[in-house]
């Protein structure tokens, strides 16, 4: 999809999803356009997350809680979440295609799609739980 046809509204918000390290939920959004200056109705950034999301330029992750984050990373990978701080992190090692054929075998489906979601710590925070059981 060209990037051509955006609206100004939607270019910003694909910006910000591009321009993201940490997967953005609406809300974050919705906030970092108020500190660009934007004024975007909520209705309009949340369609324009269905419609780059429909385009194929960012993905709608459903990991933990309630809102969907967004990534711009299409690339097949996986995302970690910091069960302590909630941090979403992307993991880049390929699953294991026998693992998948595995699956496969087991289940009768044929896997068009994958995706996992682990769950851990992160290294910032088991820092600080360390410095504080000190």
């Amino acid at each position: 999809m060209s990037r051509i046809g955006l609206t100004a509204q939607r270019k910003l918000i694909l910006d910000i999803v591009s321009e993201a390290s940490d997967h953005p939920t609406a809300s974050d959004i919705i906030d970092r356009l108020k500190l660009q200056g934007q004024t975007v109705a909520y209705a309009t950034v949340y369609n324009s997350l269905r419609y780059l999301t429909d385009q194929g330029l960012i993905r709608e992750l459903k990991l933990e809680g309630d809102a969907s984050r967004y990534d711009a990373r299409m690339e097949d990978h996986q995302h970690i979440v910091c069960t302590s701080c909630g941090r979403v992190d992307e993991v880049m090692t390929e699953i294991p295609k026998d693992w998948l054929r595995q699956i496969e075998a087991e289940t009768g489906y044929s896997i068009t799609e994958e995706q996992l979601l682990f769950k851990g710590v992160c290294a910032e925070c088991r820092t600080s739980n360390n410095k504080a059981v000190q």
